[in-house]
């Protein structure tokens, strides 16, 4: 989420039209209060703006932002104070692999009560993660890891297949270097099955293989954003990867990018809250879970943040366009249980591959 540092000024979505009001009626002045973590900077600088503020006119409890890194980072934190007694949050905001992980370890996030949650029936089940203990995990926002291409110097692709074209795409492709950035789950998604093909060693090898012919067509495997915003700024790059929103905003600036979605969809990740093993606020972190899945405050958040809705766009006000700018469809979802389950034969291959001339 660093990437947000990007919209500090608060352009993006927020540029494109006024944030929308959460429509809630205050209940009775308590002394009620929540600790919510989230990622710092423009983030979480960004909900104690525009989503906290809503959340305590709608219910009273006020909120006290925390501070978070990353989710992985964030766990081996949570690792140690849980068992110590001394949460630094209620609610924590973990990725899905974070999430995955951390049901594994056990007594790190407690099981909710989703009957006290009911707006989530708005999410698409796959965002309310189900551990050990049953449900876990209230999906909170998402992100998508897009295709883009230069419009000056080609047509829009139709699919990811047409990346393998060396013809259109010889020594002009941005890709990320990182082996769990998504090209494997785009590569699966576009000429194997999916995430079932990722399970196995001889899929992943299989996907290698695949992403080995189109290395021709690659001249930049990059591991900051920078890289790849500046080679489509000077025209080095005429298509590849990236983050959705910051695209837009790029085009918005009117630079030659532009951000698609082929028939095989684009990279979906998402966050989610997580209710802190030896909270005392359970009631609370329902209610501010319910908040976050209702979807005028999804639609909020896509405006003010730039993140991508988890209801469906019909539930929402938002415009075609304001939608555009941070979602679309269809979703490729990541192969997290073979990242986590595999990661270190996937990132050998994934290395030996990228190291090859």
């Amino acid at each position: 989420m660093n990437r947000r540092t990007l919209l500090k000024t608060g352009a993006g979505i927020g540029g494109l039209a006024a944030a929308g009001s959460v429509i809630g009626t205050p209940l009775i002045a308590q002394s009620r209060s929540l600790k919510v973590g989230s990622y710092g900077g423009y983030f979480e600088n960004s909900f104690k703006e525009f989503v906290y503020p809503e959340f305590t006119a709608a219910t009273g409890i006020t909120v006290e932002s925390v501070t978070q890194p990353n989710s992985a980072d964030w766990l081996v934190t949570m690792q140690q104070a849980v068992p110590a007694g001394s949460i630094p949050t209620d609610i924590s905001l973990y990725g899905r692999d974070s999430m995955i992980k951390a049901s594994r370890i056990g007594g790190l996030i407690a099981p909710l009560d989703i009957s006290a949650i009911p707006k989530a029936e708005n999410l698409d089940s796959y965002f309310v993660f189900d551990g050990p203990e049953g449900p876990q995990g209230v999906g909170a926002m998402s992100w998508f890891t897009s295709m883009v291409i230069n419009p000056n110097e080609v047509e829009t692709p139709g699919s990811w297949t047409e990346f393998w074209d060396t013809e259109k795409f010889e020594a002009s492709l941005g890709l990320s270097n990182v082996h769990s950035s998504g090209l494997l789950d785009i590569t699966a998604a576009t000429f194997f099955d999916g995430e079932e093909t990722m399970m196995s060693n001889e899929g992943i090898l299989a996907i290698l293989d695949k992403i080995r012919e189109l290395k021709p067509n690659v001249t930049l495997w990059w591991n900051a954003e920078s890289q790849m915003e500046q080679g489509m700024k000077n025209g080095d790059v005429i298509g590849g990867q990236y983050y959705l929103d910051v695209a837009n905003l790029m085009a918005a600036d009117g630079f030659p990018i532009k951000a698609t979605f082929p028939k095989e969809g684009n990279l979906q990740d998402y966050g989610s809250w997580c209710l802190t093993t030896g909270s005392e606020k359970s009631a609370e972190a329902a209610e501010f879970m319910n908040f976050s899945s209702d979807p005028a405050t999804q639609a909020l958040m896509s405006r003010k943040i730039g993140t991508a809705p988890l209801v469906d766009k019909a539930m929402t006000d938002l415009t075609d366009e304001e939608f555009a700018f941070v979602s679309g469809s269809p979703s490729i979802k990541p192969a997290y249980e073979a990242y986590l389950d595999n990661e270190t034969f996937i990132k050998e291959s994934w290395d030996k591959m990228l190291a090859e001339s």
